[in-house]
């Protein structure tokens, strides 16, 4: 697999930042019940979470617009989006907007095993946050979600990272 828009180039998986980005979603509801919706980004090299949109609702035209304001923060779009099937993944909007510029991977029905770096945030974020915090509202949410993936991207050191937070690690690539 040569092809630089693959999303392996060796078998522990993207050897640059910004390669591949896994994105995911999950729910959880604020105390009225009204659910909201958390999209995940993860630069698979890095471990960054780069996505910081939590809503009541995403469409794919609200994923991309988010992609967007983060590759103009980055400096650049991933070679490969990898991602599940779900509606705002696999939709016209999606589709028209990652033509020509980053090419879509789309993980086999059934197997989020195949997005293992953004499903291992997700149970992350999960365990340590969402379970552990009641939403009296989407602002406080969003508060306290984009609180705790700042200190996961800045205090959280990663094995494979050689113990460094995925922040730092990012800042002291030299192979960008």
């Amino acid at each position: 697999m040569n092809d630089s828009r693959s999303p392996w180039t060796s078998s522990r998986g993207p050897v640059t930042p910004n390669r591949v980005w896994a994105v995911d979603f999950q729910f959880d509801s604020t105390t009225d019940g009204r659910p909201f919706k958390i999209v995940s980004i993860i630069d698979e090299h890095t471990r960054e979470c780069l996505g910081d949109k939590v809503d009541r609702s995403i469409t794919g035209e609200d994923l991309i617009d988010e992609l967007d304001r983060i590759a103009a923060q980055r400096g650049t779009y991933p070679n490969v989006l990898r991602c599940d099937n779900g509606p705002e993944l696999a939709c016209a909007a999606m589709a028209d907007w990652a033509d020509g510029h980053v090419g879509l991977h789309f993980i086999p029905p059934g197997e989020p095993w195949r997005n293992g770096y953004v499903e291992s945030f997700n149970s992350r974020i999960r365990d340590e946050c969402l379970n552990i915090n009641s939403f009296w509202s989407l602002a406080q949410a969003r508060v306290v979600i984009s609180d705790w993936k700042h200190d996961y991207n800045h205090h959280r050191r990663h094995s494979a990272l050689g113990y460094q937070a995925p922040a730092h690690y990012a800042a002291t690539c030299t192979h960008q």
